[in-house]
């Protein structure tokens, strides 16, 4: 392809909005274009990188014996509503009404479609274990749609479904989707690290991403030399053992005017330090108030929250509900002897003693207190967000924090999705029971963000040989000079031949112009013909990554391109 022929837009300036080093450099470097607020065009070399990314997906999927699927992006209420997510995702969702007023909405994922044609066309054990798969488009209503195409509200995902008779043919089908993953990503030219992870909306027994490492990153990693990785939404730290005092009669309240907050109450006379207080936080789970408790200096982490409340669909109580619930607003809160309401209490406040809370009344608060004497708590749960320098939970060393990608996600589902979907198979005792399924992410253009995210510098993008738009570029130094247009062109044309991917680029612009534009676009390798080293039969041969360059002969440039392909980093 020649460059003069080609539409591959540059631009010198960075995108005015623009922060992470994937979203600058690949609106510079003519890959995307927004079209709205998490919308991109994908101009055509990032096109030739999604489809060289999609070959790769399409080659290990294949390894594992899966077959391809194309499902329809609109999917109507009914089979969200059997699932019963319909009811408990919220607004990330995008639903919609036809002319006749039935329910849609455009798929975030496909679960509950795979699911219905499952159970259609599933009757016996005999018929799994099976592994499908589609490469489509999906619709997520993000709020904060940010750093390109990282953050989408439409994006590719590659999402595969595994179904199983049991547990342990699921544990096979997830083994080998996190085997593939690790070569997909590999392959991709991703350094990587599998993490635990929260299921989320997905549900499921068990889940882990697989994160890039970034400072693009939204999701926080926690990570340990022993080998323990885990999102913060999942991760867990070992919270050191607290002495208390012994507490002898009930809690003692005494008045606090004007403390609102922890900090407040850590400075007051009489008062107490973070890490002896219960912080109560209330909220709003269909309709009723519920309460969640906290040690005073530890943060909730919220998909924690999510799980323990077996919902996404909550809020935090305003301050008019927090009176009506309790009789105070919120900074004198507590849950001591409150009755026919759900208290769930984070696990670090188990056995605590002489501990101080909110009196439920205003102004007041409440000394030595004993948790489990005098809350009634209804659920202990892990709802603390764990901190890098924490304890590992496995070594006890501390625990480093890192920003990062996820690239992939991988769900152990079980029966969640075929129980309520009624997908069923006859086993060989002859008794229906539910298909055990998994189910297995990958987001298309987060591996192309994540190379350019790990493979640039100042000059531009530094792609991986395996998903570059080109792997090869002719650079003709000049278009006017007879020797070097035909040395270019005949170079070209040989790579062509060979099946090698080759931009030619014949632009009648500067040198300097060329090569600046080769730099930041990023293809591996290049072929740089110039006037001068031409008279002598020479040509420079450059790798983008190392800034490697070495003179060859023209007449064997083509073959030493080839020969160096195989071994760019």
């Amino acid at each position: 392809m020649r460059w003069s022929q080609s539409f591959l837009p540059t631009l010198r300036e960075d995108p005015a909005d623009a922060e992470a080093a994937s979203h600058k450099l690949l609106v510079r470097a003519g890959f995307v274009r927004p079209v709205g607020a998490g919308i991109w065009a994908y101009l055509p070399p990032a096109q030739r990188t999604m489809n060289r990314i999609t070959a790769i997906l399409r080659e290990e999927m294949g390894r594992i014996g899966a077959q391809e699927f194309y499902l329809p992006a609109l999917h109507p209420a009914e089979i969200w509503k059997e699932s019963g997510r319909w009811q408990r995702i919220g607004a990330d969702m995008f639903r919609l009404k036809d002319r006749k007023g039935s329910d849609y909405c455009l798929g975030m994922t496909h679960e509950e479609v795979f699911t219905a044609i499952a159970r259609d066309g599933l009757s016996s054990y005999r018929q799994l274990p099976q592994i499908w798969y589609q490469i489509q488009v999906k619709f997520r209503d993000e709020p904060r749609p940010k750093s390109g195409v990282i953050r989408d509200r439409q994006f590719t995902m590659k999402d595969a479904y595994s179904f199983d008779v049991d547990e342990k043919g699921l544990d096979r089908s997830y083994d080998l989707h996190r085997q593939a993953y690790e070569r997909i990503f590999t392959r991709s030219g991703l350094a990587f690290t599998m993490v635990e992870a929260s299921s989320g909306a997905m549900g499921g027994s068990a889940s882990a991403e697989f994160i890039v490492e970034s400072a693009a990153g939204e999701d926080t990693i926690l990570s340990c030399a022993c080998g323990y990785a885990a999102n913060r939404e999942k991760g867990r730290s070992a919270v050191p053992p607290v002495q208390d005092p012994v507490v002898k009669g009930a809690p003692e309240r005494f008045p606090t005017p004007g403390v609102r907050t922890i900090e407040d109450l850590a400075r007051f006379v009489g008062g107490a330090p973070a890490d002896r207080q219960v912080k109560t936080l209330v909220m709003i789970v269909e309709s009723k108030p519920v309460l969640v408790l906290l040690r005073g200096d530890h943060t909730l982490e919220e998909e924690k929250m999510k799980t323990a409340l077996g919902t996404g669909t909550y809020r935090p109580a305003t301050p008019e509900e927090c009176v009506h619930a309790l009789g105070a607003h919120p900074g004198s809160l507590g849950a001591v002897g409150v009755k026919g309401m759900a208290i769930h209490a984070d696990e670090a406040l188990r056995g605590r003693r002489g501990m101080a809370t909110g009196a439920n009344a205003d102004d007041f608060h409440l000394r030595g207190v004993d948790v489990e004497r005098d809350i009634a708590v209804t659920a202990w749960a892990d709802l603390r967000q764990a901190q890098g320098g924490e304890p590992c939970v496995r070594c006890g060393k501390p625990l480093k924090a890192f920003k990062g990608i996820e690239v992939g996600h991988i769900f152990k589902l079980g029966t969640r999705y075929s129980e309520s979907m009624k997908a069923t198979v006859t086993d060989a005792g002859g008794r229906q029971i539910p298909i055990v399924m998994g189910s297995y992410g990958i987001g298309l253009e987060r591996i192309m963000a994540c190379a350019v995210e790990l493979w640039h510098d100042a000059k531009g993008i530094s792609w991986p040989a395996s998903i570059a738009p080109f792997q090869i570029l002719v650079t003709s130094l000049s278009a006017k000079d007879e020797g070097v247009v035909n040395t270019s062109r005949a170079i070209h044309e040989s790579l062509l031949a060979r099946g090698v991917d080759s931009l030619w680029d014949d632009r009648d612009a500067n040198a300097g112009v060329k090569l600046n534009d080769a730099d930041l676009v990023g293809i591996p390798l290049r072929i740089t013909v110039g006037p001068r080293k031409i008279k002598e039969g020479k040509v420079e041969l450059a790798v983008r990554r190392t800034g490697e360059v070495r003179e060859i002969p023209a007449d064997q440039a083509a073959e030493a391109a080839l020969a160096r392909l195989p071994t760019l980093p």
